[in-house]
């Protein structure tokens, strides 16, 4: 590997423009409005795990138009106080996989919900979501990220970032959790959907996203060298005539103008030898974030990111917010 995007010292002065819509603020109020018609009222299942130090229940929760989205609630076994939570987003084509892939966090005291992905895993993690009611009007290139692109409203990732804020709402409500305590975390696209509910959730308390995607399109269209972006270059390359149009559905779910709305704390990572999502469209993000924050800067590391070692950083941030 090499660097593929710019030397650290033009990173931490990258700071483009924002290329946002002039009713963002109202797409979204309008569009959570219209999920908050569905009342929040998560369906809990104990399940047998096979799991002693930890108890697991199967979560389900209105979504975008109240879709059911699926999950796992995963808690400390024997502790009756409300703990801190934080919601894990999962990267593309991956799904909620199976109660033992997420036992870091209830290992370590706090609660833990593992939103699903709808319509997706079966990339590398399984998933048991559909993308009901979701079947786009027009052509699209193989992966979700062009899925109804042509238009905000039809576009795949209005619905889950819908389901990200509805999944902190979710994690307020659940037994057993502080909902002034709520953290969000994930990478790639969990670190993208994290920035999401950062800035159109109530209540988030803490953000950990690494390696983001959904983050400064048009920057992450011309430089990343590996999918999911080049999925929308070579839609691009075909539908010539809807470039214009793409790029400004693009802008209604971008982590950019999603984090010049949050305030929570926040640690971010970035990986500087990354193809997928370029470390020039992290530090975007990062750099119009408006809350508290800080870079975990992984120099030598591809989309993988820290790994365990960013795992090691993530707890002791959650310990410094949440004691």
């Amino acid at each position: 590997m090499a660097l593929t995007d710019l030397t650290l010292p033009e990173l931490e002065r990258y700071a483009p423009e924002r290329e946002e819509p002039p009713d963002f603020d109202e797409f979204w109020a309008r569009t959570l409005a219209e999920a908050r018609e569905h009342p929040m009222k998560p369906k809990l299942e104990l399940v047998d795990a096979g799991l002693r130090t930890v108890e697991v229940h199967d979560l389900t929760f209105p979504g975008f138009a109240g879709h059911p989205i699926r999950g796992w609630f995963v808690r400390p076994a024997g502790i009756t106080g409300d703990l801190p939570c934080v919601v894990s987003y999962i990267g593309y084509n991956g799904g909620r996989g199976l109660p033992h892939d997420w036992l870091l966090y209830a290992s370590a005291g706090y609660a833990n919900l593992v939103m699903d992905t709808r319509g997706q895993g079966s990339g590398w993690s399984r998933g048991d979501t559909p993308d009901r009611g979701a079947d786009p009007v027009e052509p699209q290139h193989a992966g979700f990220v062009t899925r109804g692109v042509g238009s905000p409203q039809t576009w795949y990732y209005r619905r889950l970032a819908t389901d990200a804020v509805r999944a902190v709402e979710a994690a307020r409500v659940a037994p057993g959790v502080d909902p002034e305590r709520i953290a969000v975390s994930g990478a790639s696209q969990g670190g993208g959907l994290a920035l999401a509910a950062a800035g159109l959730a109530e209540g988030v308390a803490a953000v950990m996203p690494d390696v983001p995607f959904l983050c400064h399109w048009r920057r992450a269209l011309e430089v990343a060298t590996a999918d999911p972006y080049p999925e929308l270059v070579r839609y691009c390359a075909v539908q010539r005539h809807r470039i214009d149009q793409v790029l400004t559905t693009l802008s209604y779910v971008d982590g950019v103008n999603f984090a010049a709305r949050a305030s929570a704390p926040a640690l971010f990572s970035v990986a500087l030898m990354d193809p997928v999502c370029p470390p020039s469209t992290v530090y975007a993000a990062y750099h119009h974030y408006a809350g508290p924050k800080r870079m975990q800067v992984w120099p030598y590391n591809g989309h993988e990111g820290g790994q365990s070692y960013q795992e090691v950083e993530k707890l002791a941030f959650l310990r410094e917010m949440f004691g």
